[in-house]
């Protein structure tokens, strides 16, 4: 299986804000924006991850990224010139995935919570056993600004639909996707929308007619936030700064995740504690040098 990470559009809800720098490198408390759907991507098991962009912001990104290798990882780079929808990000990835498996997610979407990294290898370990989809749900006070899943007892999917003018369901269908190989042609064969877009709800519609999607839904204890407007923004980065300073555990931070899973080596990490001189994220990574392994887990899982 393979990351997808969207970070393209033109960032208009963050206007004028996204005039100088591209939105997913906006800070969100200590750290850019990108970091936090990117570790979610590395914490779910990928070291292969493409990243799609605009033309502007596709160098800044790279600039900041690079190849991944300091997080040992291969990132990818993809341009896509106008936002077509965020099912156009399974047709631009065609060539990188070539037939694999895929998770998909937005570059605007921070996630946190217990036990999530179980979350998602299981939401992989469904694709990858039984094909198909698997979406990720999260209750929220206005279920119409949002695609929403229309749940039954057994907590089967019944219908998926986008932004309902009636109340259907209160569980929205977050960012974060995973597909099996057939996506790529599923995306290809899509009509666009009257907004002339390639929706996302009309992919997962058609594994929906198939009865091959699933859903894990996180509840309570479990934040999950939008970050691309002011308002959310703000919140994003408040929230991260309440849990890092009642914690001391940094949300996002790319070289634990890496470290965690053992892709780079303490001697590597060394080399980033280097760049990142006597600020508050270096001291963080050498910190992690001295927690104890076990403990390390503990505090990333």
């Amino acid at each position: 299986m393979k990351g997808i990470l969207l970070a393209g559009g033109h960032g208009t809800r963050l206007y004028p804000l996204t005039r100088a720098i591209s939105k997913q490198l906006l800070p969100v408390y200590d750290k850019p924006m990108i970091y936090y759907p990117l570790s979610t991507l590395m914490l779910a098991g990928l070291s292969e991850i493409l990243i799609i962009s605009t033309p502007q912001d596709t160098p800044r990104i790279q600039g900041v990224l690079g190849d991944g290798s300091r997080f040992g990882i291969r990132l990818s780079y993809k341009i896509q010139d106008e936002p077509k929808g965020i099912a156009e990000a399974l047709i631009l990835a065609e060539d990188f995935l070539n037939g694999d498996s895929s998770m998909l997610m937005l570059g605007d979407n921070l996630m946190f919570g217990a036990r999530f990294q179980k979350r998602l290898s299981q939401a992989i370990d469904d694709v990858t056993q039984n094909q198909g989809a698997h979406l990720f749900t999260y209750r929220v006070k206005d279920p119409s600004a949002f695609g929403v899943a229309v749940m039954g007892d057994d907590d089967k999917i019944l219908d998926l639909v986008e932004k309902p003018k009636t109340f259907l369901s209160q569980y929205a269908v977050i960012g974060l996707y995973v597909y099996d190989g057939t996506a790529s042609a599923r995306a290809r064969a899509l009509k666009p929308s009257a907004r002339g877009e390639l929706e996302i709800n009309d992919l997962n519609r058609t594994y929906l007619a198939e009865g091959a999607v699933r859903a894990t839904s996180l509840g309570r204890g479990f934040m999950w936030m939008d970050a691309g407007t002011p308002d959310n923004l703000l919140k994003a980065g408040e929230f991260v700064h309440l849990i890092e300073e009642r914690t001391s555990v940094k949300i996002g931070c790319l070289e634990e995740v890496a470290l965690l899973k053992g892709w780079i080596s303490e001697a590597e990490l060394q080399d980033s504690i280097h760049h990142a001189g006597k600020s508050d994220y270096g001291q963080y990574l050498q910190h992690l040098l001295k927690t104890p392994v076990h403990e390390r887990h503990l505090s990333a899982v």
